[in-house]
């Protein structure tokens, strides 16, 4: 499939189950989400992997008891900086140096206006800005899932609190803003399996602006 018959392949599996997701699926809708494009490609968010049942089994009442984190194979949690740091942005760019084989001080200039910008700004305000990084490697990663055949669910349904205090984020400085299981539509127990995709229509969608 190409991408555009992909996603008239996918939506949001309401039901999954329980079939394994090879191992080299998996990291490739991770290593989408890797590659996505972000802000200065500070890439200011993380993806955790979980696979294991009982962690999965004391995620699901966090996630309103939806179903597919039981039965998903692999549920990924997306987690962005709970701040914008001068640490995390000079470590970034160094190792960016370091890989092209220039000096840091290459990029001081750039990386001085960065810290002007994100060092004044609130923690709440950052990290709602590295959020949307966030749902940018998301997005790719959902796009991904859907080329490979394997299904995805979208989720924002949590309490992210206690998420992140089961998982202990705050110590990698993380907070997280949605979660994605992955696994196999379960074909019979799925009710919006058949139910046909229903979006705006293009004429309603683009917005096309005659200079």
């Amino acid at each position: 499939m190409n991408l555009i018959e992909a996603l008239h392949w996918r939506y949001a599996t309401k039901k999954m189950n329980g079939e394994a997701v090879p191992q080299e699926k998996v990291d490739q809708i991770v290593e989408a989400a890797r590659l996505a494009p972000t802000s200065s490609g500070l890439q200011p968010f993380n993806v955790v992997v979980i696979t294991d049942p009982a962690l999965k089994a004391l995620i699901a009442p966090i996630a309103n008891n939806q179903s597919q984190v039981i039965d998903c194979s692999h549920l990924l949690v997306f987690a962005a900086w709970d701040n914008y740091t001068e640490e995390r942005i000079r470590t970034v760019f160094s190792r960016m140096n370091a890989e092209r084989g220039v000096p840091d001080s290459a990029t001081e200039d750039y990386v001085k206006s960065l810290l002007g910008l994100y060092l004044n700004r609130s923690a709440t305000e950052n990290h709602h800005h590295a959020a949307k990084q966030a749902y940018i490697g998301f997005g790719l990663a959902i796009a991904q899932a859907a080329e490979l055949e394997v299904d995805a669910t979208p989720m924002e349904g949590f309490d992210n609190e206690k998420l992140d205090a089961l998982l202990g984020l705050e110590k990698y400085h993380l907070k997280s803003t949605t979660i994605l299981p992955l696994g196999y539509r379960d074909a019979a127990g799925d009710w919006l399996i058949n139910l046909k995709k229903v979006r705006k229509p293009v004429e309603n969608f683009v917005i096309t602006l005659d200079q």
